[in-house]
C-alpha cells in the first residue's frame, strides 16, 4: 500500500525541483525527505528517482505516480468542500497570497465585510510577490491568490487555478510635485521621454513590473537611470513626492491615500491586470468563495481614479 504523505513529498520534489527546497518549505530536514522518499521506492517496487550529475529527476514511473496524487489531492479537496457546503455557517481557515498594493487598498475593506458576513470565518493573509503566489497556490500552500499581470508580461498560467479578473489598473508617470517658489528639472517633464535623464526608482530586476517599466522606457528613447530599488510601491511614492525620483506608479497605489505629486499619461495608456485565482477543486469551498467575493465586492466599489485626480497635478501630454 502506497503511502500517501510520501507520495506528497514526490509530488513536491516534481513542484520544486530539489529535495533541499522540498524540505525547506515542509520543514523537514534533506535527510529526512530522502529517507521517505527510500521508503516510497520500497512500496512502489519500482526505481522513482534517477540521478543526472548533480540533480535529481523523476523517472517515468514517479510521475505516474506524481499525475495520481494530484488527482487523490483534488478529490480529497472537492471531497472537504462538499462538506462544508452542508453546513449552515461559513467558517474554517482560508490561506490568502496577496502583493501589496492590493493588500492595501482591497484587503481592509474585505476583511471588515467577511468580519459582518461570514463572522466564523477566519483568513491567515501572506504578502507574496506574484509569480511565487501563483505557484504556492498551485502546491496548495495557498487557498487563494490576489496577482497582477502587467502588458505583454503574461503572469504564469497554471492548469489547475481558476482566473477571474479583480480589476484592470492604469499606470502612469509619477512626478515629484511642481514647487511654485523653485524651478527643478522635474518641472520640465510632461511624458516619459522627458524623464531620460532624470532618476529613477523600480522594483529589483526579475519582478514583472520592473521588465515592464524598463521596456516601456526603452521604447520611449532611453535607458532609465535606476538608481532606487526597492519592492514597496509606498517607498516609490515617498521618493517620488520628496523630490528625488521618477516612477510609473499604478492608480491602485492611491485608494487608501492623497496624491502629494504629479502624474501624466503614459502612451497607449496601459493598464495592468489584477486578478484572484483558486483551484478548481476548491470550486465549491464555501469559505474560500466567501473570501473571494467579498475581495471582489471591495474592488468593485474602490473610488474612481478620475476623483482622486482632483487632488493632483495631472499632467496629459498632448499627441502628435
Amino acid at each position: 500500500m502506497l503511502e500517501m504523505r510520501r507520495l506528497r513529498l514526490l509530488r513536491e520534489l516534481s513542484l520544486r525541483g530539489t529535495i533541499a527546497e522540498v524540505a525547506y518549505e515542509l520543514s523537514y530536514s534533506p535527510s529526512s525527505v530522502s529517507q521517505q522518499l527510500s521508503l516510497l521506492e520500497a512500496e512502489a517496487g519500482v526505481k522513482l528517482l534517477q540521478r543526472n550529475g548533480r540533480t535529481l529527476s523523476l523517472t517515468p514511473q514517479a510521475q505516474v505516480l506524481v499525475a495520481h496524487t494530484e488527482q487523490l489531492l483534488d478529490s480529497m479537496e472537492r471531497a472537504e468542500a462538499d462538506l462544508s457546503a452542508t453546513l449552515s455557517t461559513v467558517s474554517g481557515t482560508v490561506r490568502l497570497a496577496v502583493f501589496q498594493t492590493a493588500m492595501l487598498a482591497i484587503l481592509p475593506g474585505a476583511l471588515g465585510q467577511l468580519r459582518q458576513q461570514h463572522p466564523h470565518l477566519r483568513v491567515e493573509m501572506s504578502q507574496q510577490e506574484p509569480e511565487r503566489a501563483l505557484h504556492e497556490t498551485a502546491a496548495r500552500n495557498f487557498d487563494l491568490v490576489v496577482a497582477e499581470q502587467y502588458p505583454g508580461h503574461a503572469a504564469r498560467h497554471f492548469e489547475n487555478l481558476d482566473r477571474r479578473t479583480l480589476t484592470h489598473d492604469a499606470l502612469r508617470l509619477a512626478l515629484p510635485a511642481t514647487d511654485p517658489t523653485e524651478v527643478s528639472e522635474f518641472d520640465r517633464v510632461i511624458r516619459i521621454e522627458d524623464a531620460a535623464h532624470l532618476p529613477w526608482v523600480m522594483e529589483p530586476v526579475g519582478a514583472a513590473s520592473r521588465h515592464w517599466a524598463e521596456q516601456a522606457c526603452r521604447t520611449a528613447g532611453f535607458e532609465p537611470d535606476v538608481r532606487y530599488e526597492t519592492a514597496d510601491l509606498q517607498a516609490h511614492v515617498q521618493l517620488v513626492e520628496s523630490g528625488n525620483a521618477v516612477a510609473l506608479l499604478p492608480d491602485l497605489v492611491w485608494a487608501q491615500r492623497r496624491r502629494g505629486l504629479r502624474i501624466a499619461d503614459l502612451p497607449g495608456a496601459p493598464v495592468r491586470t489584477v486578478f484572484t485565482a483558486m483551484r478548481y477543486s476548491s470550486e465549491r469551498n464555501p469559505a474560500i468563495l466567501a473570501v473571494r467575493e467579498c475581495l471582489h465586492d471591495q474592488a468593485q466599489s474602490l473610488p474612481s481614479p478620475h476623483a482622486a485626480e482632483r487632488n493632483a497635478e495631472v499632467v496629459t501630454p498632448a499627441t502628435d
